[in-house]
């Protein structure tokens, strides 16, 4: 904490930002210097001990001050660093064993060509989402995520609205995508009659692991990383040497071949069926977002960690698609001669497990395949993370009861929101029951869900940035207002729309009850449902992302409360945050009370 005179001095040099004292009948007695001054990371004292403290300690100060401007109390211990971060950004998609589980979908919906090019054109649009969305966690570090930022980037009137339907869209999406990702490694351990009850089991133990504790987890996560890429490119190097240069296929046939057992006659959609891979693969860019709140520099180590996740995983999953189908065989054309009677030897019938028994041996196959496991198993568990820190954040603003917004004191997480998550998964699961068809629109949820709710907020700051009531400010991560940065944002904004569309149409002809795809129909049914409750109730508690904070809380911060609205202090940079209502902090008074006690 500075002097009053070193105050003074901040605020005449800070980022040129000026605030009125805040009024006497908001019970704050904190003059705008002093609150400029603690707001702006970058006005420390100059005094040589203190130039000399930890850089670790200035991190957590510039971090709570971020938080703080959006009118958060962080309840969790910055645990992650870097290399956890990226780590952790890396497993939320989990390359190796998500291929394994959808491989099966572009491969014989729409044949080698489609397995090859859809993740080639997948990554490169999917990249441009994803720096779109680093930019919005640089912007928002919280937990709420994309959320939390769809709230802040509408005017007033729309805010609660806006950022209800966002929140429950992301996460179902989630829930999707855990509970796809855990039934495929349900499949891939043991066969067809035993996965359900597996995967419940699975789901328990992940939700276990989850309750260790914020530390426990940033250790585990930092080695995910190594055995995600390393089972990924072992696999690639075995399949290759272990496969006849005779029986690799020929470039013509891995880029040009399209074939379909989908029943559709046109080439163009069986080709686009190959995007359930890399969009079930290359989704869930916003959790680690939801763990910001527990990451050193949030600002920026999660946006780079999204980034550096996104192109990697782009890249290595392009090379492994291109190997599988060198090395597939004949595989496609036995499954195409009867589709229908002709069950692959892996139990569960995965295209990936066959070709890499076939060509990898099974020593290779026994040595790899429990990697490949560990890989899914560690996708589940930062997603339960993530998606729990989710309904943390709902919690945090009344969009789901308060129950789960306790943070366990003993190991410092969300133990009931946790629990929220595996039951829900549980469930999802159970449309096993129904048919084969019933679990891949689990699968196409996941991307559907997920996808939706990054277009929101990325098509609101397009809209409204400029707005009075939003003056969207970027974080240390930006495009820029320029061109660049506009193009960027819009080509994210129409593929997201493009590969929803083509999530939504069923994969196999003639359309049954059995053969739909009623992936749309969960997502339509979640937006119906959240909106009933919004209606009926929701609306007279819920009014979109609010501060957690006092009043008093905020101006120690550099927090100024003027009028109706709450506006933070300069930031590095001159920085502005999106605008709090005086209404949200009176409401959020007693709730930190009962959280500190």
């Amino acid at each position: 904490m500075t002097s009053a005179a070193e105050d003074t001095r901040s605020t005449k040099s800070g980022a040129g930002v000026t605030h009125k004292p805040i009024s006497s009948n908001n019970n704050n007695t904190t003059t705008a210097a002093a609150a400029n001054a603690a707001a702006t990371p970058g006005n420390r004292s100059s005094d040589p001990e203190s130039s000399s403290s930890s850089s670790s300690l200035a991190a957590d100060d510039d971090d709570a001050v971020l938080a703080a401007r959006m009118g958060y109390k962080s309840e969790f211990k910055r645990e992650f660093r870097s290399l956890s971060t990226i780590s952790f950004a890396f497993s939320i998609m989990g390359l190796v064993s998500s291929v394994a589980t959808t491989f099966n979908s572009p491969f014989t919906l729409g044949g080698p060509a489609s397995a090859v090019w859809t993740w080639f054109m997948g990554s490169i649009f999917n990249f441009t989402l994803g720096v779109a969305i680093g930019e919005l966690v640089s912007a928002y570090p919280s937990c709420g995520g994309l959320y939390s930022a769809s709230g802040m980037l509408v005017p007033r009137r729309y805010r609660a609205r806006v950022a209800w339907f966002t929140g429950y869209l992301n996460f179902t999406g989630q829930l999707a995508g855990i509970a796809g990702t855990c039934y495929g490694l349900s499949q891939m351990i043991w066969a067809y009659v035993y996965v359900v009850g597996l995967y419940a089991a699975l789901m328990v133990i992940f939700a276990l692991i989850n309750c260790l504790g914020t530390k426990t987890l940033a250790r585990l996560t930092s080695s995910y990383v190594f055995i995600n890429l390393g089972s990924t490119i072992a696999l690639i190097i075995i399949v290759l040497a272990r496969t006849p240069r005779a029986e690799i296929h020929t470039a013509a046939y891995t880029f040009g071949e399209i074939q379909s057992i989908s029943g559709w006659d046109s080439r163009a959609l069986n080709f686009l069926f190959g995007l359930y891979c890399v969009q079930f693969v290359m989704t869930d860019y916003d959790a680690t977002a939801h763990i910001s709140e527990e990451v050193h520099r949030a600002a920026i180590a999660a946006p780079v960690a999204i980034i550096v996740a996104v192109g990697g995983t782009g890249l290595v999953g392009w090379i492994l698609a291109i190997v599988l189908v060198l090395v597939s065989g004949n595989i496609l054309d036995v499954l195409a001669a009867d589709p229908v009677n002709t069950p692959l030897t892996w139990p569960g019938g995965l295209v990936f497990a066959q070709i890499l028994l076939e060509r990898g041996g099974r020593v290779a196959f026994l040595v790899l395949w429990p990697f490949i496991c560990s890989v899914a198993a560690f996708v589940v568990i930062t997603a339960v993370q993530a998606n729990a820190r989710s309904a943390y954040a709902m919690a945090r603003d009344r969009a789901l009861p308060s129950i789960f917004l306790k943070v366990s004191k003993r190991f410092g997480t969300t133990i009931n929101a946790i629990i929220l998550v595996t039951v829900g998964c549980i469930l999802l699961g159970l449309l096993a029951f129904a048919s084969y068809f019933a679990v891949t629109a689990v699968f196409a949820l996941a991307a559907l869900g997920m996808d939706l709710s990054y277009l929101v907020p990325i098509l609101c700051r397009q809209i409204f940035q400029d707005h009075p009531e939003v003056q969207f400010q970027p974080g240390p991560f930006t495009l820029g207002r320029g061109w660049f940065g506009r193009i960027v944002n819009w080509i994210a904004i129409i593929w997201t729309l493009f590969e929803c569309i083509v999530l939504c149409i069923p994969t196999t002809r003639p359309i049954t009850a059995q053969y739909f795809n009623y992936s749309w129909v969960i997502a339509l049914g979640v937006v119906v449902l959240s909106g009933i409750w919004y209606a009926v109730y929701a609306h007279k508690v819920y009014s979109g992302p609010r501060a957690a904070l006092t009043s008093e809380q905020l101006a120690k911060l550099g927090v100024v409360v003027e009028g109706d609205h709450v506006a933070a202090g300069a930031g590095a940079g001159g920085r502005r945050p999106s605008v709090f209502l005086r209404e949200d902090l009176e409401k959020k008074e007693q709730d930190v009370k009962e959280i500190k006690e």
